[in-house]
């Protein structure tokens, strides 16, 4: 089962899957410039599918919601999160796994320039901020198990050490991408994570 998932997935993609593909970059092109020039509120679904010359049934079928259109299905990003870890090595210590699944999850912006917009967007916007709250919430309950997986439960309560650990890692994810808005995206977001997290286990 698992070698048929593997070869599915590494199948050339079809002329169709390719055209939705297109279609799908150019929207989320067009919402973000929309949203960088009028602000995320003042944007319109019925703004974006004119400029993108699709209408609003089609951007539909593509997003689900208008928090999607900032930077894709964020439920991907937890999923990426989760199969990142998950594929890790047994031996692979707590922080090195939320570490790669961190740098996973960035890595899955097109360009610098389109991650610091959508962080931008995303740290200014106070319901852009709201539903990040929500959805990081129910990442960190996800990567729950995985990371209690890899902790000694001959030192304590793994199930708060676990919780901890997690939150810990994204705060310091919060913490580096604010430091690297502010800084009009110099530097390397990871370099800043791990600065953040050095500060944090002293």
């Amino acid at each position: 089962m698992k070698q048929e998932a593997e070869t599915a997935r590494d199948a050339p993609a079809t002329l169709w899957d390719r055209t939705r593909q297109l279609a799908s970059r150019e929207i989320l092109e067009t919402a973000l410039r929309l949203f960088t020039e009028q602000g995320y509120d003042e944007t319109t679904i019925a703004q974006i599918a004119r400029e993108a010359g699709v209408s609003q049934r089609t951007l539909f079928r593509y997003f689900g919601t208008k928090e999607d259109l900032l930077g894709g299905n964020q439920d991907r990003f937890g999923q990426v999160l989760t199969d990142t870890i998950s594929e890790l090595p047994t031996e692979a210590g707590v922080w090195e796994a939320l570490r790669a699944g961190v740098a996973a999850v960035l890595n899955l912006h097109n360009s610098r320039e389109q991650a610091l917009e959508r962080f931008r967007l995303l740290h200014n916007t106070a319901s852009l901020r709201a539903g990040w709250l929500e959805k990081r919430l129910r990442f960190q309950e996800d990567l729950l198990p995985l990371i209690e997986a890899r902790m000694d439960a001959a030192t304590g309560s793994v199930n708060v050490k676990a919780r901890a650990v997690i939150a810990t890692a994204f705060a310091c994810l919060d913490a580096a991408t604010m430091t690297w808005v502010d800084n009009d995206g110099k530097g390397d977001i990871m370099d800043l994570y791990d600065e953040c997290l050095a500060a944090v286990r002293g």
